[in-house]
């Protein structure tokens, strides 16, 4: 059966990239969207887009019925789900084959054996392949004599969501209700089990495909170790941290596996590997991974393309022995959080969205989309390859450093200084990586000289255009005032800290003094001035860039000035400038101190009520948003005086959850 118009039931870059290769394929395309979705980069990618009306994930890309309809009307003869969503559910599966359409995925006998976590944990044991006990719980029963650490996790779904590290036996029923609800909330399914947790482990993954006529191969294995909140954030293949022997036996398990089921498609065998060697068995995913580009990259194999062949009822066009990975990738996933304040995930307008060339791109955004709290963080998946690991971090990293995304808060520093830590490059890097990383995580961008030099780029950019829009004393030199000796004093705020500077400027030259003012002693003196001085020479000026001279370094920002906030990127990394108000408005109005909301969300739980006394780190309420839950806690001891959500409701950042006293 040949196919010859595809509806793509998903959003953002995977169905951007789905869209790629049937196009290149000669295939039609149809998407869906949604109404936050209806300018987004997705719907404009695919030949038609239809509308699912609805903002949510359960009002629209969840509704099966109205994306069945859709490919129906649209004259579709099959349908890709792309990840996440219904990717992964059978009942849709055998609804689209039901409806006659063409289903680009595993069968849905498939989908519902593997899965099941707890249902592929048997079938990997019944062929040997290696993994762990489970036991299987839910809220209200907990069992006894559990080891610890341990790990909660959904039966359904990936992703990260419905998972729980438990260090401690007290901390396990929350745990499970905890797993339970979101697993719920996300899948539709709320089982969860528990199995041993390897803390310094490795997360390797396998690749396979499998064809109708009983074929099964492996595409090799990635490593996805770096994670937060059990989500990958950095992926590369091959694997640099396992041994030959080890890779082998995770490949063979995988295919083995696959064939004992006559697997169909692609998916991916999950393993966690520890640092003594062990290997234990995690999960198979149905459908094709986020982080499939590696894989590509190493292999030059379009993944998708491969999917479309065999929903096509076509054999596989390579055996095992064609399967000959060359160099390394590694990819990174952008994703708008804000890693310094707990993976915060942010919403917004992103302003500025410029990834610089060279590398593999995938992604459903540009300048000028929102984010939506209805959805996940991920922003783009940036990839590079080369013959060596080490040549394909550092040109990750210099492409990286060379970008610039505003707008919303994003992991870009992150991904930026991880790429260029010693233990990375050492390859170092087992699943705790970041919890041992800390500075790797509160990174900031470029520091030292660099920074400087993008705050100097922002001072004269910001000070050009109020010279031309200056229409009183415009006549004059730039930076003139009525005594040209004193500076004019600004403060400057750019990725979590405030620096204050001040310059006076002559013409193509300015003296700038950057540091703390110095403050009044209580003799009334001058306290000393600590301020580093600098000379600039200012060699050019353009509406786009400032090219610099400070201390006989030559630098060329490049600069856009939004009223006070001044966007500035050279060859060494890019930051965001905010100019702070000279005078500060203050806000009279008194309301009771507590909690407020991080972002945009939905309340799922309130644990709390008024009159109640609580202490420090206790959970008040649990917001969910962006398809993960969030836990408001209270920071000190304190009487709750009004709790002003209930569960059910929608709150939006900044608003007041829990009014509190700390009589």
């Amino acid at each position: 059966m040949s196919i010859n118009r595809l509806l793509i039931a998903n959003r953002g870059e995977i169905a951007v990239r789905i869209a790629r290769t049937a196009h290149r394929l000669g295939i039609s395309t149809v998407g869906v969207y949604s109404e936050p979705d209806a300018v987004a980069l997705h719907a404009d990618s695919v030949d038609v887009a239809i509308a699912l009306g609805g903002a949510t994930a359960a009002e629209s890309y969840l509704r099966a019925d109205l994306i069945l309809r859709a490919a129906l009307d649209s004259g579709c003869d099959a349908v890709h789900p792309g990840y996440g969503f219904l990717a992964e559910n059978a009942d849709f599966a055998q609804q689209v084959l039901d409806a006659g359409l063409v289903w680009v995925g595993p069968t849905p006998e498939q989908i519902r054996l593997l899965g099941d976590k707890v249902a592929a944990k048997r079938a990997a044991v019944a062929v040997g392949v290696p993994t762990t006990e489970i036991i299987e719980v839910s809220p209200g029963a907990v069992p006894e004599g559990v080891p610890m650490p341990a790990l909660v996790k959904a039966a359904a779904g990936g992703g990260g969501r419905g998972m729980r590290v438990v260090q401690e036996i007290g901390e396990l029923p929350t745990a499970i209700e905890a797993a339970a609800r979101e697993a719920e909330s996300a899948f539709g399914d709320g089982t969860v089990f528990i199995e041993p947790y390897i803390e310094h482990g490795r997360h390797i993954e396998v690749q396979i495909v499998g064809d109708s006529h009983g074929n099964v191969i492996h595409l090799g294995e990635r490593e996805c170790s770096i994670q937060r909140r059990n989500q990958k954030v950095i992926e590369e293949s091959p694997s640099p941290g396992i041994s030959d022997e080890t890779r082998d036996t995770l490949c063979d398990g995988a295919v083995r596996l696959a064939r004992s089921v006559g697997y169909q498609n692609a998916g991916t065998v999950e393993y966690l590997v520890g640092d003594d060697g062990s290997i234990s068995f995690l999960e198979v995913n149905t459908r094709l991974q986020v982080e499939h580009p590696v894989t590509e990259e190493v292999t030059g194999l379009d993944l998708v393309e491969l999917q479309l062949q065999v929903a096509a009822g076509e054999p596989l066009p390579i055996g095992q022995a064609d399967v000959v990975p060359t160099g390394h990738a590694i990819e990174v996933r952008l994703v708008a959080e804000n890693p310094r304040m707990g993976w915060l995930p942010a919403t917004g307008l992103i302003d500025r969205f410029d990834i610089a060339a060279g590398v593999r791109v995938d992604t459903g955004y540009r300048g000028g989309a929102e984010v939506s709290v209805n959805y996940d963080s991920l922003l783009a998946k940036i990839v590079a390859q080369a013959p060596t690991r080490e040549q394909a971090g550092r040109s990750l990293a210099r492409v990286l450093r060379a970008s610039q995304i505003s707008g919303v808060d994003t992991n870009l520093h992150m991904l930026i200084a991880t790429l260029t830590d010693p233990d990375f490059l050492g390859c170092d890097t087992p699943t705790s990586y970041l919890d041992g990383h800390p500075d790797v995580v509160v990174a900031r961008g470029p520091s030292g000289e660099d920074r400087i030099a993008l705050l100097l780029g922002a001072v004269f950019a910001h000070e050009r255009v109020c010279r031309e829009r200056d229409t009183a004393t415009g006549f004059a030199p730039s930076g003139w005032r009525n005594l040209m000796t004193i500076g004019q004093r600004q403060r400057w705020v750019a990725a979590g800290d405030r620096t204050a500077t001040e310059v006076v400027m002559c013409h193509d030259r300015a003296e700038v003094l950057i540091g703390e003012w110095p403050g009044v002693l209580d003799d009334g003196s001058l306290a000393e001035d600590t301020r580093r001085r600098l000379s600039v020479r200012i060699l050019d000026r353009r509406r786009d860039a400032q090219v610099l001279e400070v201390d006989r370094h030559r630098y060329v920002i490049e600069t856009a000035v939004d009223a006070t906030i001044v966007h500035t990127r050279a060859a060494f990394g890019s930051l965001r400038w905010e100019l702070e108000p000279r005078f500060e408005v203050h806000d009279t109005a008194e309301i009771g101190g507590g909690p407020i909301c991080p972002l945009p969300g939905t309340v799922i739980a309130v644990h709390v009520s008024a009159g109640e006394q609580v202490a420090e780190g206790q959970t008040l309420m649990v917001v969910e948003a962006m398809k993960m839950e969030h836990q408001i806690t209270a920071v000190a001891p304190a009487t709750v005086t009004e709790v002003r959500f209930a569960v059910g409701d929608r709150v939006d950042a900044g608003d007041l959850l829990v009014a509190m006293s700390d009589d």
